[in-house]
């Protein structure tokens, strides 16, 4: 494997594994804590946080089945699961991202989970 490959899959997983699990919990926190604003941008901001949110929900739920289902090479069911968790992602970062504009609380955190969940998923289908 080459170097850079290797700092690829390294970014990645600190992606995966280190950043989405954060910013999801703080987002919460932090939606939870401060004022909603019921801008359009809130809005957006806010759906597209949820759906980030449900990736990476689904992506915990994956990993949990897995330990007592054991995934074979290209098993259709978590090549479903992969193409529905990277396409929630895509679309929280599109909506994260048409919310950035105004201030919110969920300005960057909606498409910085975004991007993290979807690092998991290519992380994922690399691996298989």
């Amino acid at each position: 494997m080459s170097t850079s490959v290797g700092v690829l899959i390294g970014l990645l997983a600190i992606l995966s594994f280190l950043v989405a699990p954060i910013t999801t919990v703080w987002g919460w926190a932090r939606w939870k804590r401060v004022q909603r604003s019921r801008t359009v941008s809130a809005k957006l901001s806010l759906m597209g946080f949820i759906l980030a949110s449900a990736s990476g929900l689904l992506a915990a739920l994956m990993i949990a089945f897995a330990q007592i289902h054991r995934f074979g090479w290209y098993d259709p069911l978590l090549m479903k699961g992969m193409v529905v968790g990277l396409l929630l992602s895509l679309s929280g970062l599109l909506f994260g991202l048409s919310g950035i504009w105004r201030d919110n609380p969920l300005r960057w955190y909606a498409p910085v989970s975004a991007i993290a969940t979807m690092a998991f998923w290519l992380l994922q289908a690399a691996m298989q």
